[in-house]
């Protein structure tokens, strides 16, 4: 077991570090400016001048592994821009970009672009891909991701009610969506929509997934939906609806009645690449932590040398650390023996990256005092964002409840005087095969 980084793994780890804190880091107060100024909804101009840089100097794309035999492949012939780096290759560049919220979109690595590209690359028709992947691929327009409904448990995606119905030679899709990030930018023009074809079929065989261009006539947003206060503008996280939205036939992906599989080879990695980011995340919070604890004094001394300070510092050194470990093993997996054969260190990754996140983060509050709540010191809003992933791609609870399972059936119980579970020829309880978000692309 070889822990030292490969030469791959460093040389684009280091470029993009380096480009960061060339590019990226120097220009906060120019994004907080940009950001802050006219109208919420708008492009932000120093991220499109650093993407051009980035573009330029091929630090693009960096997301889309390898085919393996775990990925579905629709066309063959769709060459993706970009260097093909595995899962294990990409944490390490992930993590860096995670140190600065805008970071990951100067790459062309922000969700859910990243998620959808592959879908369109492994899921797609050559049609499909050119019309849609091509303009996503190059920076050129945003993407959305709808999935979540606000009448149903969303974290049992079986719950889903927006319809989408054949007619002729045209879908029509009549529902509703929330927490549908992305649709606040002016640059998305496509989602890709989850609903039910077939409410008769079987449970995991009602669902398709279909492209839907955000101008088509009955696509109406109804509102913007803050997270703790945060417009999280220009992104945003919208409530839309659909009315009688026609769409061409040809816009459904790989086939009705196949949504849950796609929504399966999506799901598992765009969970990595937030705890990847999360990673990152957390190494921030704590250098800003240790800084503040050697520039304050109190009691005569200064803070760090305050036994309390010494105890959070090592542990959040300790926590970062062994979540870094088990992000690594769960890519390295995946690049192994694919996304199902990883299932189980996805679900736990995804358990533990944030709740490690928001305790390091809160401890870095506490040692800003007051300053640590206000947006001086870009904790707060960490804090808000972290907090988020204990819901987002399935909560803390669907994903023990898939790791509990998992365990569990490694450990039947055995024949004995104690084995009540298996008194008058009784086996052990069986896993009824129900799953929910939080399974998806992790679980089946």
């Amino acid at each position: 077991m070889d822990f030292e980084p490969t030469e791959r793994q460093a040389y684009w780890a280091g470029r993009v570090r380096d480009f960061i804190e060339k590019e990226v880091r120097p220009n906060m107060d120019v994004y907080k400016a940009q950001d802050a100024e006219g109208d919420r909804w708008k492009v932000i101009q120093i991220i499109e001048d650093k993407k051009k840089l980035a573009k330029e100097a091929g630090i693009w794309n960096l997301f889309m592994p390898p085919r393996n035999d775990s990925h579905h492949h629709v066309d063959e012939t769709y060459e993706f821009d970009g260097p093909g780096l595995t899962n294990l290759e990409y944490a390490l560049c992930a993590e860096e970009m995670g140190r600065i919220g805008w970071a990951s979109e100067v790459f062309n690595c922000s969700a859910p672009d990243t998620g959808n590209m592959e879908v369109f690359f492994r899921y797609g028709t050559r049609a499909q891909k050119d019309e849609w992947l091509t303009p996503i691929m190059n920076g050129e327009i945003r993407s959305a991701f709808l999935m979540t409904e606000p009448y149903t448990a969303s974290s049992d995606a079986t719950n889903i009610e927006t319809r989408i119905e054949r007619d002729g030679d045209e879908y029509v899709i009549n529902g509703r969506k929330w927490w549908s990030s992305g649709l606040g930018d002016p640059r998305c023009k496509i989602a890709i929509v989850m609903g039910k074809n077939d409410f008769e079929a079987k449970r995991h065989a009602q669902q398709s997934m279909v492209l839907m261009p955000i101008d088509s006539p009955g696509v109406n947003i109804i509102r913007h939906l803050p997270v703790f206060g945060y417009d999280d503008a220009p992104h945003g996280h919208m409530e839309v609806e659909m009315k009688d939205v026609r769409i061409p036939a040809s816009n459904m992906l790989l086939g009705e009645g196949r949504g849950f599989e796609i929504a399966q080879g999506r799901l598992g990695p765009g969970r990595i690449h937030h705890c990847m980011r999360t990673i990152g995340v957390a190494e921030e919070a704590l250098a800003k932590m240790c800084r503040r604890i050697q520039e304050r004094e109190a009691f005569g001394k200064p803070i760090y040398k305050h036994s309390v300070w010494e105890e959070r510092v090592a542990r959040a050194r300790i926590d970062i650390d062994m979540t870094r470990l088990l992000c690594l093993k769960a890519a390295d997996m995946m690049d192994k023996v694919g996304n199902k054969g990883a299932k189980q260190e996805i679900a736990m990754i995804k358990v533990q990256a944030p709740n490690m996140a928001l305790k390091i983060i809160d401890d870095a509050i506490q040692a800003h005092g007051g300053g640590g709540v206000s947006e001086d010191y870009g904790l707060a809003s960490a804090y808000a964002h972290q907090r988020t992933l204990r819901l987002a791609d399935g909560p803390d609870e669907v994903h023990a409840r898939s790791i509990a399972r998992m365990e569990i059936s490694k450990h039947p119980p055995k024949e004995g005087p104690t084995a009540n579970a298996l008194r008058g020829g009784v086996g052990s309880a069986a896993n009824d095969g129900g799953l929910s978000s939080g399974d998806i692309g992790v679980a089946r």
